[in-house]
């Protein structure tokens, strides 16, 4: 079994809690939004990590993380990008059994015609009355799993 923690909109600050809930990853994926500072640094001392850019990306982090990835993880194929509405493959002929979002600070699961859709909603700044939270997805046996993980802040 394999466990891909996946978080977005970090906006610069790598909560305690989020890092806490990440602990258990064998893989970390970066939806976009990274902002400044050392967070792909801090979480690849968990996990490997995979990270987009984001729309507030500019510069130094711009350049070092593409706009969309494919992650494989155990013939699980991953598309990651950071807004959807980017989306510009078809996930079902392109045989993505995961799309991995962010942007909207809005978590999300859903599944559309055999693809799992994860927004993990935002673990950076509250916006609004949005939840703090991360996701994580659990592959066993090339079935795949996701769930929302609200973050307890202290």
């Amino acid at each position: 079994m394999k466990r891909i923690g996946v978080i977005s909109d970090t906006h610069g600050l790598l909560r305690a809690e989020a890092l806490e809930a990440l602990q258990a990853s064998d893989v970390i994926i970066h939806g976009g939004d990274i902002g400044k500072g050392d967070i792909i640094e801090t979480l690849s001392e968990i996990a490997p990590v995979s990270a987009v850019h984001g729309n507030i990306d500019k510069g130094e982090t711009r350049a070092l993380y593409p706009h969309d990835a494919v992650v494989e993880i155990d013939g699980c194929y991953i598309y990651v990008l950071h807004i959807i509405d980017e989306l510009k493959i078809d996930p079902v002929a392109a045989g993505f059994q995961v799309v991995v979002y962010g942007h909207s600070h809005k978590p999300a699961i859903e599944r559309k015609e055999g693809v799992l859709y994860v927004n993990p909603g935002s673990a950076g700044p509250r916006r609004f009355s949005l939840p703090v939270s991360v996701a994580m997805l659990t592959l066993d046996n090339g079935k795949i799993e996701a769930q929302i993980v609200e973050l307890e802040l202290k």
